[in-house]
């Protein structure tokens, strides 16, 4: 029985337009009847919980399954997300990724990184997991965001600290390794087209800056000069849209070797990088 109606919920979020109706479905199943995706089978149909249409409902009105459940996660890492959090995304795993790639090319013992504009924490935890003697902070404007990342960052090392990531951090200028943000980068202009999902429940301070989206980057630029030390790299992520215009933000003349764009896994433009110069 769970399994057809499982089948009956895909399509009426297929209907409602969300991206991936199959496994929101089952994802919604799984989490109703306290299973595992793959034990949806072993469900017996006197089991079945009629709470799952409520959620399939919530779900069909496009909010996100992240919030429903509770849960998001990212890279090795289950996060804990609700309104007033940015829902972090399968493409800023890639960000990480080359991330951590590029503080263990440095050869430092105890690589030292910032993350501006935290959000839920999941980069910052992200480096602090997998890059094991990595000394991690981060910063979080929101206080209604700093509610879900004080949750997942208990227990960890990371040193979470409230304010604005343009003043972020003076008491560790020139001494830093890597900076890395996925901060807000979408045009005032294209709030339309953004998905329901991010338009109408992630805060418009995690997804808007300025008419053209680089106004946040354009400051970032100027504190990632600030706390790296030379030779240190920053990376940002970017929408798709945007390849090409944020490595001639980081310019030679402002101190920066090495400027380039990266795809994510859909082979799109999704971040930029770029290298403290040597004085």
């Amino acid at each position: 029985m769970l399994l057809a109606e499982v089948a009956q919920a895909t399509q009426r979020l297929a209907d409602a337009g969300v991206p991936s109706p199959r496994n929101d479905a089952e994802e919604l199943a799984a989490f109703v009847h306290g299973v595992k995706r793959g034990q949806l089978h072993t469900v017996k149909d006197a089991d079945f919980d009629a709470r799952y249409w409520e959620v399939i409902a919530r779900r069909e009105a496009r909010e996100p399954l992240q919030h429903i459940t509770g849960l998001a996660y990212f890279r090795y890492l289950e996060l804990q997300v609700g309104p007033g959090v940015f829902v972090p995304r399968p493409e800023t795993e890639s960000v990480v990724g080359w991330a951590i790639d590029a503080v263990r090319a440095m050869d430092v013992v105890e690589p030292l990184i910032v993350d501006l504009c935290t959000g839920s924490g999941a980069i910052a935890l992200a480096l602090a997991q997998e890059v094991p003697r990595s000394r991690v902070h981060a910063v979080e404007l929101s206080e209604d965001a700093l509610k879900w990342t004080r949750k997942n960052v208990e227990g960890s090392r990371v040193d979470l600290r409230q304010g604005d990531a343009l003043e972020a951090f003076q008491d560790l200028d020139g001494q830093v390794d890597l900076v890395i943000s996925n901060p807000p980068y979408i045009p005032l202009t294209e709030w339309e087209y953004v998905a329901p999902e991010a338009r109408d429940h992630d805060p418009d301070l995690a997804l808007f800056s300025g008419e053209d989206g680089l106004d946040l980057i354009r400051g970032i630029e100027r504190t990632a000069h600030r706390l790296l030390r030379p030779g240190g790299v920053v990376v940002i992520e970017h929408a798709d849209t945007q390849g090409g215009q944020v490595p001639w933000i980081f310019t030679e003349e402002r101190g920066w070797a090495d400027a380039a764009d990266h795809p994510d896994l859909n082979n799109r433009p999704r971040f930029a990088t770029a290298r403290k110069a040597m004085p």
